[in-house]
Order: structure tokens, then C-alpha cells, then sequence
């Protein structure tokens, strides 16, 4: 069965940092009910002029189209929710107020309710009506500064952890919350800060070289500690044509030096520890390319991997669909997309041996309001059709 079998979820989220929360609990057995506006939609729908983005944070949902502006489909929203579990927003600051649809106003229609709100800087504090996307809370939490090369530009971070890192942060909140209410009875109230819940993904750097706040986390590219350690090249030498490894034990140095069939470092007296292999980090560095420029970076991995080092091929993202290993494990899943035929799409990590949910192609704009308003409200086929004229429902 489903792990999260009748759970059930309003989801009023757009974007990635709400729906990658509401996509990782359907994909779990949670019952996912996407709330839409009329004729656009959630905006991640259109981004970039396409649905790829929609549909890499929608799978598994069903979609209902409401006005939320308009009172009757705003009644609409308030009559499904004593049906279900949890509703989450991560609307701009003081839409849900507006919109008479904050906490306290679900939680007078149902007590139990669990309410999830993402917000960029959280509801209170200096910064608490400041609009902010992914990259604005990267900034603001520090990860632009600890990226790029020591002599570089603050940089953005390639992922997008402000939105989807928040999203698994609500998600086991949600669950916990979920738990204590089949406990207790009892709903409450989650609310999530983008710019706090980066700084889980902070906590190395800052235990490394932050001490304790006292400083600055400095750039350092992909450089780590001392060599042999960081990117090397390999051929045929294009822009992602490297292979990084981590040495972090004498007994990982050493099997580097015997694998790279330089034998003759171990014993070389000007990288015998660790202070003197940082001191000539750029000299050793340069020995060790000698050997991984001489191989693509997937052979470097597969007889450095085989030899027990910490190294990884620098793949790109496509690579990335194409890889033998991602693919092995069934990762890589392959869906039917009404316009582009058959489509891929990464799967969710986490493998549980008594979940079983099939992942399903995101719904289509509206596409089950009909049905929700049916089997939840018993609306008939006058009252959705009065509805519709009404202009409360898509």
C-alpha cells in the first residue's frame, strides 16, 4: 500500500518551493489536490514557455480550477476542507490575508486542520514583507558567498536549494505534524523561512571555517583541503571533461599514488604530510593530471572507484539522463507527454520496500475539477454548470 494512504492535501502552492513538497508526499501515497486559478494556472506552468518545469514538481496531483477571488469559489475551497489533512500556500506575503484565507479562518471551518505556509524570510522580522525568489534566499542565507573561485564574484549556486531544499524541510514537518494530529487529534499551524532552511545545507562550511560566526566562509572553488584533491582534467578536455576526487585518509593518498602508478610519492619526502601537501598543492596537483589528461573522466572514475578512492565524473545534465548507473536502478523514469511523445524525468530517491505508488504525469489545468466537486461536495452536473457561469471554477 500506499505509505501515506489517506492522507489528503489542498495544494494552493506554485512555482517549485511549495509543489516539490506537495510532489514528494504524493509520491508517498498522500492524496494531492492541486487548487488553481482560472486561466493561468500555477505559473510554473508557463515558465520559459513550456510545461518542462511544471512538469518536473506536478507529477502525481490532480488539479481543480478555483477562484479564489470570487465568494462562491472561495466557499468552494472552505466546504473541501473538512475533507482533508493539510493545506499548504506559499502565496506572496499578505495574499492569504487578503484573500481571507489565513490560518485561523481554516482552522474555524476545520480544527484539525495542518496549515503549511513557505515564505522567503518567514512571517515576522525585518524582512518579512520582502518578496524572494530561490535566488534571493540563497543570497541573503550565504551560499552565494561561499561559491565560486577565491579571486571570483560571489556566485549562484547551480541548484535551486532555496526552493526544493525548503520544500523537503516542510515535507517532514508536514509529516511529523501529521503524526502528532493521529495522535492527538489536533491540527497546527507550519511555517517555513527559504532563507533559514538553506542553512541546513550550510552546517559543514560553517563548522570547517566559519568558527562558530566569527568568520566569513571563504571561496575556494573546487578545491578542498589539500591536493590530491579537487578537479582534474581529462580529455578530450571540454568545459565539463573533469573528474573530482576527495583524499581525505593517508590510506586514500596512497592508493591514489599506487593507481596512478606513481608509487615512488609515498615515500617522496616533499608530500609526506599534510602541511607540505598543502604547501605544494600546485605542484602536486600537476602530477596527478599528468596521469587523469592521459583519460575521458568516466575511465578515471571506474579505476580510481575500483581502487577504493573518493572520485566522481564531473557529469552534465545530460549525461546525467543517459547515465548507466541512474539508469541500472531504475531511476531515470520515461513518461507520454500529449505534445513531445515520450519525455524523461528523475525519479524520487528515497526507496521504501513496502511503498508502492507508480509515479503519474502531472494533470492537466482543471483537469479533474469536475470530478473533485462530485465525489467530495456531490455537486451535480446544474450546480457545476451554475458554478462555472458563475465564474467561481475554471
Amino acid at each position: 500500500m500506499p505509505a501515506l494512504d489517506g492522507m489528503r492535501i489542498l495544494d494552493l502552492t506554485q512555482y517549485e518551493a511549495g509543489p516539490s513538497c506537495t510532489q514528494a508526499l504524493a509520491w508517498l501515497g498522500a492524496d494531492v489536490v492541486k487548487v488553481e486559478a482560472p486561466g493561468t494556472g500555477d505559473p510554473g506552468r508557463w515558465i520559459a514557455g513550456g510545461d518542462d518545469y511544471f512538469w518536473n514538481w506536478n507529477l502525481n496531483k490532480r488539479s481543480v480550477v478555483l477562484n479564489l477571488r470570487n465568494p462562491e469559489g472561495r466557499q468552494l475551497l472552505l466546504d473541501l476542507l473538512p475533507k482533508f489533512d493539510v493545506v499548504m500556500e506559499n502565496y506572496a506575503p499578505g495574499v492569504t490575508e487578503r484573500l481571507g484565507l489565513d490560518y485561523e479562518t481554516f482552522k474555524s471551518v476545520n480544527p484539525s486542520i495542518i496549515f503549511a505556509s513557505v515564505k522567503g524570510y518567514g512571517s515576522d522580522g525585518p524582512y518579512a514583507n520582502y518578496l524572494a525568489y530561490d535566488m534571493c534566499a540563497q543570497a541573503a542565507a550565504g551560499t552565494f558567498s561561499m561559491t565560486g573561485q577565491a579571486d571570483g564574484p560571489p556566485t549562484l549556486p547551480g541548484v535551486t536549494i532555496g526552493d526544493s531544499g525548503t520544500g523537503m524541510q516542510l515535507g517532514m514537518a508536514i509529516l511529523a505534524a501529521y503524526v502528532q494530529k493521529l495522535r492527538t487529534g489536533e491540527g497546527q499551524r507550519i511555517e517555513i523561512s527559504m532563507q533559514e532552511a538553506i542553512t541546513y545545507y550550510m552546517r559543514t562550511p560553517l563548522a570547517n571555517t566559519g568558527d562558530w560566526g566569527n568568520n566569513a566562509v571563504p571561496r575556494n572553488g573546487s578545491q578542498v583541503g589539500a591536493a590530491p584533491s579537487g578537479l582534474y582534467a581529462c580529455k578530450p578536455y571540454g568545459p565539463n571533461d573533469f573528474v573530482f576526487m576527495l583524499t581525505i585518509t593517508d590510506t586514500h593518498i596512497d592508493k591514489l599514488y599506487v593507481a596512478i602508478d606513481r608509487a615512488d610519492l609515498v615515500a617522496d619526502e616533499r608530500f609526506d604530510d599534510f602541511m607540505k601537501r598543502f604547501e605544494r598543492t600546485g605542484e602536486l596537483h600537476e602530477e596527478v593530471e599528468k596521469w587523469t589528461r592521459e583519460r575521458t573522466k568516466h575511465e578515471v572514475m571506474k579505476e580510481l572507484g575500483e581502487a577504493g578512492i573518493p572520485c566522481a565524473a564531473t557529469m552534465d545534465t545530460k549525461e546525467l539522463y543517459d547515465d548507466p548507473h541512474l539508469n541500472a536502478r531504475g531511476f531515470v523514469k520515461t513518461f507520454p507527454h500529449p505534445e513531445r511523445g515520450e519525455v524523461r524525468l528523475m525519479g524520487f530517491a528515497p526507496r521504501m520496500s513496502s511503498n508502492e505508488v507508480e509515479m503519474t504525469p502531472p494533470p492537466g489545468l482543471g483537469e479533474h475539477t469536475d470530478d473533485v466537486l462530485t465525489s467530495e461536495l456531490g455537486a451535480d452536473a446544474d450546480r457545476i454548470a451554475a458554478l462555472r457561469a458563475a465564474e467561481a471554477i475554471g
